[in-house]
């Protein structure tokens, strides 16, 4: 009896590494160069799409639209995807490290004047504002501007900036295709009632030829727990059916999941509860739950499995928030959590957002709890 409950144990933590083993993959391969930060230039975006679709099909997977996994919106986007030089009084930067350009900037070339204008801010009252920060955070903008600006690290204030000298491209796409990738697990209820799980798979791509933003944590590792959470109910037949939605254009402003809601592909009244991943890569300092606040009642449920599985360290909450996708979801009356971890690494938009930096702390105890909160339902 001992030795088969020690092989058990031991079938249960190597299934457990197994998870993780599996969500470093995914997360190493999302966030590798032939991705390109998963964004509008060198088929990032599309390169991802292939690599999820492959993923999920692997699990038996139904698709969600029909007889495609794939739903296509159109935005516009600004990118730079060749030359993106930057010198400041002669001295070639590093992008990425040293600057990073505002998204909304246009095409550019040549060698500006700079006039002080208070303690982090200079121009040339014309082309170009140059502007010190203490961390370098890019976005995704669908417009362009008339003029280009600059964003450098604090560190180079050091050297008073007297001319910098340009030369960058952009290049604006004004139909460029997303796609959605969605799919379902069927349940054992008689019942066309569901439960959604879904994570953003797009992150900001490039600046220039050479340099990406990988999106480790931000989200190749939600990501990585939705691709997990199909392997988990294709080998658990859920109660109810399960639908898993990975969606594009967050990053450019909640566009995907904006696109999926007026599709009307699913009935939202259907849905008994979503829950929406983003960030999962830390968790040192436990997790947030958003729309805690609005439904109590759900979160105080979650709070009793963590209290008695001593998942995670504390389960913090708050308020609305559109600050991921399930805020659509939220706004049309869907019951739903957006959960993030907390702590460890502040890499976040930038360079520095890499696999070997992540940690997974609370990697396996949050999978584990987000299953266990989805049986109650």
């Amino acid at each position: 009896m001992y030795r088969c409950f020690v092989l058990l144990c031991l079938f249960t933590l190597k299934s457990f590494a197994q998870d993780t083993i599996y969500a470093r993959d995914v997360i190493r391969q999302l966030t590798s160069k032939s991705f390109f930060g998963r964004g509008y230039v060198k088929n990032g975006l599309q390169n991802a799409e292939s690599f999820i679709i492959n993923e999920i099909k692997k699990q038996k997977t139904f698709p969600l639209f029909g007889k495609t996994y794939t739903q296509t919106f159109t935005h516009s986007v600004n990118t730079f995807p060749k030359t993106c030089d930057v010198k400041l009084n002669g001295k070639e930067l590093v992008p990425g490290i040293d600057y990073i350009l505002n998204p909304n900037s246009p095409s550019i070339k040549g060698k500006f004047n700079l006039i002080k204008k208070d303690s982090s801010f200079y121009s040339d009252n014309s082309k170009v504002n140059v502007l010190f920060k203490n961390k370098l955070t890019y976005r995704v903008s669908s417009v362009v501007d008339l003029r280009c600006e600059i964003e450098l690290d604090k560190h180079l204030i050091n050297q008073e900036p007297k001319f910098i000298e340009l030369n960058i491209q952009n290049k604006f796409l004004p139909f460029f295709k997303s796609k959605n990738i969605a799919c379902f697990l069927p349940g054992l209820a008689d019942s066309d009632s569901m439960l959604v799980f879904c994570a953003h798979y797009d992150h900001l791509g490039g600046m220039g030829s050479n340099t990406f933003f990988p999106g480790a944590n931000d989200n190749a590792s939600g990501v990585s727990v939705l691709l997990n959470l199909i392997k988990f109910y294709a080998a658990n037949p859920p109660k109810y059916k399960i639908v898993f939605i990975f969606f594009a254009g967050e990053e450019a402003g909640l566009l995907g999941s904006k696109a999926f809601i007026e599709s009307k592909t699913i009935t939202l009244n259907k849905i008994k509860f979503l829950i929406n991943l983003d960030l999962l890569g830390t968790g040192n300092n436990g997790i947030m739950v958003v729309n805690g606040n609005v439904h109590e009642k759900e979160f105080n449920r979650l709070q009793v499995i963590n209290s008695e599985n001593s998942y995670v360290n504390e389960i913090k909450k708050r308020g609305k928030a559109a600050n991921s996708d399930h805020y659509w979801f939220s706004e049309n009356g869907v019951p739903c959590f957006f959960i993030y971890t907390l702590g460890g690494p502040s890499a976040y938009h930038d360079v520095n957002d890499v696999e070997k930096n992540l940690p997974l702390t609370d990697y396996v105890d949050v999978f584990k709890l987000i299953t266990e909160f989805s049986k109650s339902f």
